[in-house]
């Protein structure tokens, strides 16, 4: 866990210009799909689960340069895709996060959110770790460059 903190607090060095130059609507939608596979990791996305994300999201200085209503917006879409079915929710939003597989860069910026996500409670837990994996795996990129 101690390898995990140290590389996420190097990451987190640096995120906010990075989230900043990628700003646009792509980013946004893999980041959020990323953050729904991780609250749905275990089979049910709760409110609290929401609740993190958002909360996250809006105060993160790294973050805050997404408007809300549209994190929400598309957090709900993704997760209404779970709701229909896991394996669909989760493939759907894998092929969203699939676009920047060829952007090496942009991916890791996309993992280290979805790591901040499943960290966010204090708890990042096996299954959450798992389902960031996938997405390490989506994006080319090695899980353990992530403690992972």
């Amino acid at each position: 866990m101690s390898t995990f903190k140290s590389w996420f607090s190097s990451a987190k060095t640096g995120l906010s210009d990075q989230v900043k130059k990628f700003q646009n609507k792509d980013f946004l939608d893999a980041v959020v799909a990323g953050c729904a596979i991780v609250a749905a990791a275990d089979g049910n996305i709760s409110h609290a689960e929401k609740e993190k994300m958002i909360g996250y999201i809006s105060r993160s200085d790294e973050l805050k340069v997404f408007d809300i209503s549209n994190v929400i917006a598309r957090f709900n879409h993704f997760t209404s895709n779970f709701e229909f079915s896991g394996m669909i929710g989760k493939q759907e939003a894998l092929k969203v996060i699939a676009k920047f597989s060829s952007k090496p860069e942009t991916g890791r910026i996309i993992v280290a959110v979805c790591c901040a996500i499943g960290a966010a409670d204090g708890d990042f837990d096996d299954t959450e770790k798992k389902a960031v994996r996938d997405i390490c795996t989506t994006l080319n990129l090695n899980p353990s460059e992530f403690s992972l």
